[in-house]
């Protein structure tokens, strides 16, 4: 499999591995990129698997219909 060419312009930059923090070669020379290696890469993918990413609800339970009226 040939590594595909970056377009003109384009500067491969070094940025941080999203799970490890250490460097990570952010060009199409890396298959893994933003994470520098694959097991950095599988650690993310099992995190959002197990839902260990989410966002916040700020919406309340709704009452529940069936609860006396205060």
């Amino acid at each position: 499999m040939s590594t595909p060419e970056p377009s003109p312009g384009f500067t491969p930059r070094t940025v941080r591995c999203p799970a490890c923090g250490q460097p990570a070669r952010y060009a199409p020379d890396n298959p893994w990129r933003p994470f520098c290696s694959a097991r950095c890469k599988q650690v993310d993918l099992g995190a959002w698997a197990s839902e260990a990413y989410r966002v916040p609800d700020p919406t309340p339970p709704a009452p529940d219909p069936e609860a006396p009226p205060h």
